[in-house]
């Protein structure tokens, strides 16, 4: 009874041990969440903008780099889209565009039934039902891309941009926040400021309003004014203050068929940004009062319970165990248990951590055996993303990656190299007289015969009927007979009256080599290569 009371007395004495190491535990906890929170608010404030400018980055790199394959497409659709964005009705909640580009394509063979676009007849020269059937297709396609694209990156605005430098004025051309007619003329009675700029299509609510015209004044966004002018992406970042909020946004040029047309744009609200670095602040300081918390009133227990003569050969012990990680030593501490006394409770809770800590070190063996998993499975997602899923061979992006590494070995003093560019005649004719699925097995016939003609070569489809193959060493050498036995190939298929007519395919194939005295760049080579391609289709 006297032992009990006076254990009592001690924990609750105000000038005892115990209760001035609580005090001081209370303090030393409030000061390390104090520091603890300021270090991870700066700490993810930093990491998260750096995230955040990864994120949109990525994104406007990748819109503009899509944009950029359709190439002579997307410039046809801006001009269409600056001369008559004013005058064409676009449903307002479309979310799909395959069923406009079906009606655009019964137009086109209604009205110009026979002709191929590009070939026998160019846009131009389309009935105008048929141009705005094919430009209302264009703008859904590229705006679903831009509202998928900021789904994916969880970015809150995506859009394309057309600067006036005369101005400074910008046009939205696409803008991942969509607005109809009747919400535009709302924002315009409610801003009168922005009046004369509006372009007046009408105040239908299911109908999109197209082009918002906004100044924007050279010192508000140099950024976006130095993008534009320079043709090239900066290395920072606008930082917007208007009355939508407070947003970072970043830009990337946008060119087609050689025409800087536009600088696609991303943004990501500020205020987001903050909530998310104070709500990951808050968190982890949670989990630091609550892990601190414990250990301290662990820690006083302890104390309270030991002995100072037992408490140095308990220390030694786990000195021990620090210095060599053997966990055998508690067989040592677990002498110390035996008893009712502090130092064998202490003892006793010390064994277990350390056989905890063991099987902790196991655990994270196991987890990292996981993440190696993870990071192989994560190489094999980044392959399958490099193919075509229609071929099984390399796709547009492999093709990318592969001329940068060639551009690098070029720079290194590669010289010999060539480029063979392969095209799949009458395929939309395949399509249209005996069906996709018949034109799909055209591609992959054709795919079949490229890549055993060039089997020593990385061959990649870049188009919808388009192959490439980089010809080094023994394909670079032999091209001439590789080229003669492409073209006997497709001579038997043609000669062989057992096969279907999607199956006797027609092919064009073109093979330019690097010259070093004329090409300053691999597009150079790939362009002779697709020129050498069309002559030999016209033949």
């Amino acid at each position: 009874m006297n032992s009990r009371n006076s254990g009592r007395a001690m924990i609750i004495n105000k000038n005892g041990l115990i209760y001035k190491l609580g005090l001081n535990f209370a303090v030393f906890l409030v000061v390390t969440l104090i520091i603890s929170g300021v270090m991870t608010y700066l700490s993810q404030m930093a990491i998260y903008k750096d995230q955040c400018g990864r994120n949109i980055k990525s994104v406007v790199n990748y819109l503009s780099a899509l944009i950029k394959a359709s190439d002579k497409e997307f410039l046809q659709y801006k001009r269409y889209y600056d001369e008559h964005y004013t005058e064409v009705d676009i449903p307002y909640d479309a979310n799909e565009y395959i069923s406009y580009r079906d009606e655009y394509e019964e137009l086109f063979a209604k009205h110009h039934p026979g002709k191929t676009l590009g070939k026998d007849i160019s846009f131009e020269e389309l009935d105008e039902e048929v141009r705005r059937a094919w430009f209302i297709y264009m703008h859904l396609y590229w705006l679903l891309t831009f509202e998928q694209a900021r789904a994916s990156f969880n970015i809150p605005y995506t859009y394309v941009i057309i600067p006036d430098e005369t101005e400074y004025t910008v046009v939205y051309m696409l803008d991942a926040v969509r607005q109809n007619r009747e919400e535009h003329n709302q924002f315009i009675r409610e801003h009168p400021e922005y009046k004369a700029l509006d372009h007046y299509q009408g105040d239908e609510k299911e109908y999109m309003y197209l082009g918002d015209e906004f100044v924007n004044p050279y010192e508000d966004g140099p950024v976006l004014w130095e993008t534009w002018e320079k043709g090239e992406a900066q290395e920072g970042y606008k930082i917007w203050h208007n009355q939508w909020g407070d947003t970072y946004a970043y830009y990337a040029p946008i060119w087609a068929d050689g025409e800087k047309v536009g600088l696609a744009g991303a943004e990501i609200d500020i205020a987001d940004v903050n909530e998310e670095i104070i709500r990951n602040t808050l968190r982890q300081l949670a989990v630091i009062a609550i892990v601190l918390t414990a250990c301290l009133a662990v820690a006083i227990l302890f104390i309270n319970r030991k002995y100072i003569s037992k408490l140095i050969r308990l220390e030694n012990s786990v000195k021990e165990y620090t210095a060599s990680k053997d966990a055998s030593v508690v067989r040592d501490i677990d002498r110390y248990a035996k008893g009712k006394d502090e130092i064998a409770s202490l003892s006793g809770e010390i064994s277990s951590m350390i056989l905890e800590m063991e099987n902790y070190l196991k655990s994270i063996t196991k987890m990292d055996a996981a993440l190696t998993d993870e990071k192989l499975n994560s190489a094999r997602m980044t392959e399958l993303a490099q193919r075509d899923s229609l071929t099984g061979i390399r796709n547009a992006k492999a093709y990318e990656l592969e001329i940068m590494r060639l551009e690098q070995e070029m720079k290194d003093g590669l010289k010999d190299f060539g480029i063979a560019m392969v095209d799949l005649v009458y395929l939309k004719g395949i399509n249209d007289t005996y069906g996709h699925e018949q034109g799909n097995r055209a591609l992959q016939k054709l795919s079949y015969i490229v890549c055993h003609v060039f089997q020593h070569s990385p061959v990649f489809r870049i188009g919808g009927d388009e192959f490439a193959v980089i010809l080094k060493e023994h394909d670079l050498e032999h091209r001439e007979e590789l080229t003669d036995s492409f073209r006997k190939w497709l001579e038997q298929l043609n000669s062989d009256k057992s096969l279907e007519p999607w199956e006797m395919i027609s092919a064009a194939i073109g093979v330019a080599i690097y010259d070093e005295t004329g090409d300053t760049d691999v597009d150079s080579v790939k362009k002779r290569a697709e020129k050498l391609m069309y002559e030999d289709r016209r033949h």
